[in-house]
């Protein structure tokens, strides 16, 4: 579970910057919270503000954290960059990043500073009592790496080698440093559709990606199959199949690919390929799998763009999935952006987040930060209003 996160230069936000799940004691209970020892969790947030805002911009620490503790070892070339940027205007200043976590029962900080270049600095600390102490710490100097470590057995002189672009948990893991285990495990469990550069788009690879993944698990593929038949009246069950295709240079390859099943009400039925079906059943079967991953595993989805091609009856339906311990057992978490206002109608005002940008710099903020601005308040009444800020200036 993640409690919060704080970031700074990074992409368009150029100062510090907080995503906050903790509710405080305030706010009325919901079916939206995780208790955890007398402290409650937000398990849904929800990211608005128009366009070129900075609301993906907002997400991609998250999907840069699970890459870089997760694959930055094995997943990056030796000489490569760190795929990262900080704000345009200030030059090669480094980025920040301090996540604090819940994991197996215990309560973790991870902190990470670097540039594009390497690590400058990179920490896990464990909560004991009332205080953090550290696991390890690694600092750049000037002859090179300084390590210390309690409690993380990696080897200190292999430590201080290691090259700059990539996470000493990743390393570690590597090396099959057992400590390191569960960090991989819970970094892995950050479910997203946000890349590097962005989102990532639909296109049609993403069809076979999301059914690679699906048929590797009949009960998730279930599901999937179960939901897409809610969602498209016309569908009745999605079937994945393994073809064989040729790549860009001849050679054959084994592809998994979804077919859709229609039945008339007369009986008569037909097959179509997901590649015939409409955008919005392909976007919705792609948007499905790190859903439903999160939920049947737990850990969180980051979702930009949430309501893309799809109807906006289906997004409440999205939430509740959350909300309800039968479908959401292991109190996954979702954060995501959407550009449907009616969301304000649906969350309360500590599950909101405003994006706005002011002299090219993003900033962001939670509805309960603002003062005057009561929990029985219309919201979407509000934002439409432009009372709340974060809306398109036209």
């Amino acid at each position: 579970m993640i409690k919060n996160l704080s970031f700074k230069n990074f992409y368009s936000f150029a100062d510090d910057t907080v995503i906050d799940f903790a509710l405080g004691k305030k706010p009325t209970p919901s079916g939206y919270d995780i208790d955890v020892d007398g402290e409650r969790y937000n398990k849904a947030i929800a990211v608005v503000g128009a366009n070129g805002s900075g609301k993906t911009q907002l997400l991609k620490p998250l999907a840069f954290l699970h890459w870089f503790i997760t694959d930055s070892f094995l997943g990056n070339d030796p000489e490569r960059d760190i795929p990262i940027n900080g704000h345009a205007l200030n030059g090669n200043e480094a980025s920040r990043f301090e996540l604090e976590f819940r994991e197996g029962g215990a309560d973790y900080r991870y902190q990470l500073e670097l540039t594009s270049e390497e690590v400058l600095f990179e920490a896990l600390y464990e909560k004991t009592s009332s205080q953090y102490s550290y696991l390890f710490k690694r600092e750049k100097t000037e002859k090179g790496y300084s390590f210390k470590q309690k409690g993380f057995p990696f080897p200190k002189a292999q430590a201080e080698k290691l090259r700059g672009n990539v996470s000493l948990i990743s390393a570690a893991y590597s090396y099959d440093v057992e400590t390191a285990k569960p960090f991989i495990d819970f970094f892995s469990r950050i479910e997203t559709n946000v890349v590097s550069v962005g989102r990532r788009h639909f296109h049609h690879g993403a069809l076979v990606r999301a059914a690679t993944a699906f048929q590797k698990d009949p009960e998730l593929q279930a599901r999937m199959s179960k939901a897409l038949s809610a969602f498209d009246l016309g569908l009745e069950n999605v079937d994945i199949r393994k073809l064989t295709a040729r790549d860009e240079t001849g050679q054959e390859e084994e592809i998994y690919l979804p077919f859709g099943t229609h039945t008339t009400a007369d009986g008569r039925s037909f097959e179509l390929s997901f590649f015939e079906e409409s955008s919005g059943t392909q976007s919705a079967f792609v948007l499905l799998e790190p859903i439903l991953n999160t939920l049947q595993n737990g850990g969180i989805a980051v979702i930009d763009e949430i309501d893309n091609d799809l109807h906006p009856h289906l997004v409440p339906h999205l939430l509740e999935w959350f909300e309800f311990e039968h479908t959401n057992p292991h109190q996954a978490q979702l954060i995501f952006t959407c550009h449907t206002p009616e969301v304000l109608n649906l969350l309360q005002k500590h599950q909101i987040y405003l994006v706005e940008k002011r002299n090219q710099q993003s900033d962001a903020w939670r509805l309960d930060d603002m003062t005057g601005l009561r929990a029985d308040d219309n919201l979407y009444a509000k934002y439409m209003a432009g009372a709340l800020g974060a809306t398109p200036e036209l």
